[in-house]
């Protein structure tokens, strides 16, 4: 007990891990997209259909306005008769139609692949099944309340009245510009005062295009950092995943021991296939397999040391595999050989000198006489022994 019966202070939890200050990682942002959450700024959708619009009318507009002048003309060019015919005035009307709506289709398709643009241009293309689910938490009026009155919501009110004062503004301003030119309209032939009216509608709108974009080159950066901080994790969290992508250390160890003994079970059974087992005698064991028709060089099939190379030897002896005892070839091929792969290249003379010892010995097994000489001393490079005492 502290002096005085004083209570120790208790210990203030550290809620740093808490606080959402890492970035989001990949997997994250994955499952982000999977359930339709992307970056979106209608700002940017606004501009790109906008600026289509523009550029339609500004490319089209005069086949269009010749289109439309002349589907005035043969509406309104018919014979007394057929007004007292509804069948025939139906069928009037609907051609008329088909050539009003054949007129703008253009504009329509244009329009249709502005709108599909814009949240490719953020997002991407993506397909999220669970974003088609119902969703009753947005029927929530309580939420819908805190989403009006939260930074989001004061963001978009402000963003609105900005739009709505750009686009008025500049508007205004054309129309106050051009005030005497536009009363003057009113006394000019209709043609001329039709094409005049034209290149002021254009110049208003490309005018109200500019602003669009600049709200739009404002917007899609605020998106940006608001959907990466909506997404942000905490310390806690990164750890988790960490985890979870890298898996129990535990069952990670289980699985590279089944492994490591499914790859020394295939090993074992390569042995009895080999021509030759190089030994230490004791410690290291090292087989090796050469086909002229198929290798380019022998084959290291099976390797180990300590109680490995004991079982090599066994395995061997039991299917009459030569043994060779070289020290020094034995471990110069376990430390610079892998399984399943050519010897190199600086031990071709020592191995071949090996293999040329076992035909010969195969051949005295067969048809008798001298028996071959062990070979000694094989040549293995300096510095490829590991076991070789320093100069």
């Amino acid at each position: 007990m502290p002096r005085g019966g004083a209570h120790p202070e208790p210990a203030v939890a550290e809620d740093s891990d808490l606080e959402k200050t890492e970035a989001p990682s990949p997997r994250r942002l994955e499952q982000a997209r999977e359930e339709g959450q992307v970056p979106q700024s209608r700002e940017l959708s606004t501009f790109l259909v906008t600026i289509t619009g523009v550029a339609v009318l500004w490319l089209l507009g005069g086949w269009m306005a010749e289109r439309m002048l002349g589907l005035v003309r043969t509406a309104f060019a018919f014979e007394r008769a057929a007004a007292f015919e509804p069948a025939l005035m139906v069928e009037v009307l609907r051609s008329q139609l088909g050539v009003a709506l054949l007129t703008l289709m253009p504009l329509f398709f244009a329009l249709l692949l502005a709108a599909v643009a814009a949240p490719l241009l953020l997002g991407g293309m993506v397909f999220a099944p669970k974003a088609l689910g119902p969703n009753f938490g947005r029927m929530n009026p309580i939420q819908g309340l805190g989403r009006m009155f939260s930074v989001h919501g004061l963001m978009e009110m402000v963003k609105a009245i900005l739009k709505s004062l750009l686009v008025g503004g500049v508007a205004s301003l054309v129309l106050w510009h051009n005030k005497e030119h536009l009363f003057d309209l009113m006394v000019e032939p209709l043609e001329t005062g039709m094409a005049d009216f034209s290149a002021t509608v254009v110049f208003a709108a490309l005018l109200i295009v500019c602003s669009l974009g600049l709200l739009a080159l404002m917007d899609v950066p605020f998106q940006l950092w608001q959907y990466h901080k909506k997404l942000r994790m905490t310390k806690e969290e990164v750890k988790r995943e960490s985890k979870e992508q890298e898996g129990d250390p535990m069952v990670k160890g289980r699985i590279r021991a089944m492994q490591r003994e499914m790859a020394r079970r295939r090993m074992m059974t390569e042995v009895p296939k080999a021509d030759v087992v190089v030994t230490n005698p004791t410690h290291f064991s090292v087989a090796l397999k050469y086909d002229a028709q198929k290798m380019g060089a022998p084959v290291v099939v099976a390797k180990g040391r300590g109680e490995l190379a004991l079982k090599i030897r066994e395995l061997a002896r039991e299917h009459d595999v030569p043994l060779l005892e070289a020290p020094p070839l034995a471990r110069a091929l376990y430390k610079h050989c892998e399984l399943e792969q050519a010897i190199p290249a600086a031990l071709y003379t020592a191995v071949a000198e090996v293999m040329a010892y076992v035909y010969q010995l195969d051949a005295w097994m067969k048809q008798g006489g001298l028996p071959p000489q062990v070979p000694v001393h094989l040549p293995v490079p300096e510095g490829m022994d590991p076991g070789a005492p320093e100069q």
